[in-house]
């Protein structure tokens, strides 16, 4: 804590004065068997049967007469004594015990007995895979870093703290593996959100948002993950891991737009397979972003452009629809937006009925009363289908948001609408950063060998080299040739 120049630190009559006007501040004296001494407290965090079990029969039972004395005979960990102030108050929120010999005394023993209360490890529920670990962060930080220290079982990985937020001091940890990341990174994380001022981080994703490198970006440009086997994985490469107390989730930076696609299931198949699911991924994304902006364009310019076989069926279906393509098609996204914010927003259960009964009774309902054309509808649900494909939720958002600005320029430019707002799209992606790294990398700049795990998944014999855009210090997981000769050995 710091102070204006010429303010003195609190005394610890202050400190307690200002714990007293919350209902569960507790202080009171306590006879001992050999003296008096003053017990504070916050009750809430404070774990009553560590104070009961563990402190107060050895203050009453144990022959003390000095504090160093009673440290030494409470069978608790770090213990200290401090003569600070700021120490004794950021203890008291912390969930610590605070016994003095006054009431107003220095020094202070400060004790240990945080209650801990945290959701137990469950299954991935954003990411959820059919092989492959079950396990996903949890809100607490502790937790968290247990799972990824189980899985770099290595002194050399590096977590630095902090508390960030003026009002909430919320923990928050920075991963690295030292040796491999490259400290430019790691530097340029901890200094954003150092420059962090704020009241109150209650997520990631505040921290997401407040240290980007261009905040105005519909993308993100962190990846943003439950998964611990998939932070671990990313650490090895020489990335940085972000970790905030109370949150489920951890940021890994700097990051690319094609690894919002990669799914972490595709290290676990051959390949070949996973290949062919990224790519699915990837042309079911631009499928959605570009299907019913082409259909607004072709029927509203381009009518040369239909084949002729399908025009009849076109020129059918849109048979008694009063509204233009654009408006129909407006209608449609709207509808599924509203359908998919009110079965995220409702409980589990009913969310999942109004999803799928209101899906089909409107849908139903519009191609009958005229409003919009069966073709559309099937073209949107399929648009709306393909926007679910993405691995990683935050980008599948920004997928759904695109559709619009892509609509409306097919409205006044027809085709030629949608390549301009491709070229707008692909200017913001060229010049978007992540920690000053390439946004677009490996398609510009181009780097071959980071095209090893772009569109397509080579095996792992190809990938002995990390990414080339993280700098990392050590640039070489392993020996390829190495591993060819025990390979030919075996063989």
């Amino acid at each position: 804590m710091t102070y204006e120049s010429g303010q003195e630190k609190p005394s610890l009559m202050q400190v307690y004065a200002k714990f007293r006007t919350s209902s569960d501040f507790i202080q009171y004296e306590e006879d001992t068997n050999n003296l008096k001494c003053w017990i504070s407290y916050i009750r809430t965090l404070v774990d009553i049967n560590t104070l009961q079990q563990h402190i107060m029969p050895i203050l009453k039972n144990e022959k003390w007469s000095s504090l160093e004395e009673l440290k030494k005979v409470i069978p608790i960990e770090n213990i200290v004594i401090t003569i600070d102030t700021d120490v004794v108050m950021e203890k008291l929120l912390d969930g610590f015990i605070i016994i003095n010999l006054s009431e107003y005394g220095l020094p202070c023993l400060v004790v240990k007995a945080t209650i801990n209360k945290a959701r137990e490890v469950s299954l991935p529920e954003v990411e959820f895979s059919v092989v492959g670990p079950k396990e996903a962060f949890v809100e607490s930080i502790e937790s968290n870093i247990n799972l990824i220290r189980k899985r770099v079982n290595n002194e050399k990985l590096r977590i630095f703290e902090m508390n960030v937020g003026d009002l909430s001091k919320t923990k928050v940890a920075i991963l690295s593996v030292e040796g491999v990341s490259d400290e430019q990174n790691v530097q340029t994380v901890i200094q954003r959100i150092k420059d962090i001022h704020f009241d109150q981080i209650s997520d990631s994703s505040f921290i997401s948002q407040m240290i980007s490198d261009k905040t105005t970006s519909p993308f993100p440009q962190f990846l943003d993950t439950e998964r611990p086997d998939r932070v671990s994985s990313i650490l090895a490469e020489g990335k940085v891991g972000i970790m905030v107390d109370g949150s489920p989730h951890v940021l890994i930076g700097p990051t690319t737009l094609i690894e919002f696609f990669s799914a972490f299931d595709d290290y676990f198949y051959n390949w070949i397979v996973a290949s062919f699911f990224r790519l699915i991924r990837l042309f079911a994304v631009s499928f959605s972003i570009l299907i019913t902006p082409i259909y607004v364009a072709v029927l509203t310019y381009h009518y040369e452009l239909i084949p002729s076989d399908l025009l009849g069926t076109l020129i059918a279906s849109r048979r008694g629809v009063p509204l233009p393509p654009i408006l129909e098609a407006i209608f449609l996204e709207l509808v599924i937006e509203l359908l998919r914010e009110a079965g995220a927003r409702l409980p589990t259960k009913v969310g999942q009925t109004i999803g799928i009964v209101g899906g089909i009774v409107l849908g139903t309902a519009s191609v009958e009363a005229g409003i919009t054309s069966n073709i559309l509808l099937i073209f949107v649900a399929l648009a709306a289908l393909a926007s679910f494909t993405t691995p990683i939720y935050a980008i599948g958002n920004t997928i759904r948001m695109l559709r619009f600005p892509f609509l409306l320029l097919a409205l006044w430019f027809g085709v030629l609408g949608i390549v301009i707002c491709f070229c707008f799209l692909m200017t913001h992606l060229l010049r978007l950063t992540s920690l000053g790294r390439p946004f677009l990398e490996p398609i510009y700049p181009p780097r071959t060998i980071d095209m090893k795990d772009a569109f397509i998944r080579l095996p792992f014999s190809f990938m002995s080299k990390r990414p080339q855009q993280l700098r990392t210090k050590r640039p070489r997981r392993f020996s390829a040739n190495n591993a060819k000769k025990h390979k030919d050995i075996d063989e």
